[in-house]
């Protein structure tokens, strides 16, 4: 119990939210890069799980196979995991809560409060345009799924930053500009958390 409380009490989470095409996959490594923080993202978890064919994976592959959203306790609990084993102590959390749900059950089982939302903002004419242009190959890169994802984004994810901004955590980015100006910014917002000492792993 002592174990678990120590952990909840050292422990820094900052979730990163946006909408696809923010650039959320570009600025988290540079934070672990620079800020030493663990990077987390519930969805690779998930197809981790499904790949490693357990129990929790086949459940998972199911109710994506179906088109189902996967059960929030899943998710965090997963998260959770991730967290404890982990020797680090600062996670940034990416794309994640994407909805209330979602930020409920983190904070009821993890029992952690995000030290902030790091919140980029992106217009919804430029997220498609981006989209668009990433030419991934991404099945669902085409206009009427892109809609979809907004859509999504848009009506689950926004209450969500919202919440948070009522509590003042939200740290909102102007993420229309290139992605260096964008770090910048990112930057000034951990300022708090010393950048680590970079290891030469050479000698």
């Amino acid at each position: 119990m002592e174990a678990k409380l120590f952990f909840q009490e050292t422990t820094v989470v900052v979730f990163v939210l946006g909408g696809p095409g923010s650039g959320k996959g570009t600025q988290c490594p540079k934070i672990v890069e620079h800020f030493g923080f663990t990077h987390l993202c519930a969805g690779d978890l998930l197809q981790a799980e499904i790949e490693s064919e357990s129990e929790n994976g086949t459940m998972i592959h199911n109710f994506k196979k179906e088109g189902k959203i996967v059960p929030s306790e899943i998710t965090v609990k997963l998260l959770q995991q991730a967290m404890q084993q982990s020797d680090n102590k600062r996670f940034i959390i990416d794309g994640f809560p994407r909805n209330e749900e979602n930020r409920a059950a983190f904070e009821n089982i993890v029992k952690i409060k995000p030290e902030f939302v790091l919140f980029f903002d992106c217009p919804e004419e430029e997220l498609t345009r981006r989209i668009l242009n990433r030419n991934q190959g991404r099945v669902d890169d085409n206009i009427e799924t892109i809609g979809k994802r907004l859509k999504v984004y848009f009506e689950s994810t926004l209450p969500v930053i919202n919440y948070y901004n009522s509590k003042g955590k939200v740290q909102k980015i102007d993420a229309q500009r290139s992605v260096d100006e964008v770090f910048e910014d990112v930057k000034s917002v951990f300022a708090k958390f010393k950048p680590v000492a970079r290891v030469d792993s050479t000698k």
